[in-house]
């Protein structure tokens, strides 16, 4: 490969279309404020540098990224971009990673509201990430070991699985699709409405109104916290581990739990035949 290294570019299109090239210890910043940078890039890898321009790599395709900083500034940094990996980075910006294909991030901090957007075949591992409308409409994800702060995140998502992770969020999976979520803390409100094949497995809940409006949802030994108004309208097969404070109109299956505080069952449009069972 080429060699750039040690260099600072700070005009428009400063690299554009660059090939088969190893950019190594440069910092794209300056008072130019030039956009799109490494736009068009075919087989770089990027290594040990500073992004502080708008809309730095678009279209780019075989991209690698160790050790990089994306600064607030270097807001959209990635869209229709494929075949990325990205390792050991701090992604800051508004608006990362969008419209990509098969993206694999490990070992890298994000912070960057409405991340992940339409993207389809994205890999995320031991990583951090906060930010507001995470993951909107993306499909075919995997996830192992991401703490995750924000709200209204993966949000009409379809075909997901995550293992290991922490989440503090809200509205997070409504409109989900083929969802898995194994070993995994999830704490927030409205939990997973209009979800359709929802599993939780393993999981541990927490907040108000959870999982309401499901077809298909499916707990195995979770435990609930502090989850009043549950399950209302869903269809759900469900084994909780411990107490829920209150279960409402499950529309259809069934719930076991040791304890719950507070059977609700209210007329309203929808026939309930949903059962709620206490462990003896």
């Amino acid at each position: 490969m080429n060699i750039i290294e040690d260099k600072i570019f700070e005009e428009e299109r400063s690299l554009y279309y660059l090939q088969d090239t190893l950019v190594k210890k440069c910092t794209f910043k300056g008072p130019k404020d030039g956009e799109s940078p490494l736009k068009e890039g075919r087989n770089i890898s990027l290594v040990d540098s500073l992004i502080d321009l708008r809309y730095p790599l678009w279209h780019d395709i075989d991209l690698k990224m160790d050790n990089v900083t994306l600064t607030e500034n270097s807001r959209a940094a990635l869209w229709y971009s494929q075949n990325i990996k990205i390792d050991n980075s701090n992604l800051g910006g508004i608006k990362a990673v969008r419209e990509c294909k098969n993206i694999i991030i490990n070992n890298s901090s994000i912070n960057s509201d409405e991340f992940g957007w339409r993207n389809n075949n994205l890999e995320i591992s031991n990583s951090k990430l906060n930010g507001m409308y995470a993951f909107f409409e993306t499909n075919n994800i995997t996830i192992n070991n991401l703490e995750f702060t924000g709200k209204y995140s993966f949000q009409y998502v379809n075909n997901m699985t995550i293992r290991n992770s922490n989440f503090k969020t809200k509205d997070a999976f409504w409109h989900s699709e083929n969802v898995i979520v194994y070993d995994s803390y999830l704490e927030g409100e409205y939990l997973g409405w209009y979800s359709k094949n929802l599993t939780l497995i393993n999981c541990t809940i927490k907040g108000t109104q959870p999982l309401c409006y499901c077809k298909n949802l499916k707990l195995v030994n979770c435990k609930m916290i502090d989850t009043d108004l549950s399950f209302e309208y869903s269809e759900v097969e469900a084994s909780i581990s411990g107490e829920i404070v209150s279960v409402k109109n499950v529309l259809s299956g069934t719930v076991v739990a040791d304890k719950v505080n507070d059977i609700i069952i209210e007329e309203g449009p929808y026939q309930i035949n949903g059962k709620v069972i206490i462990r003896k």
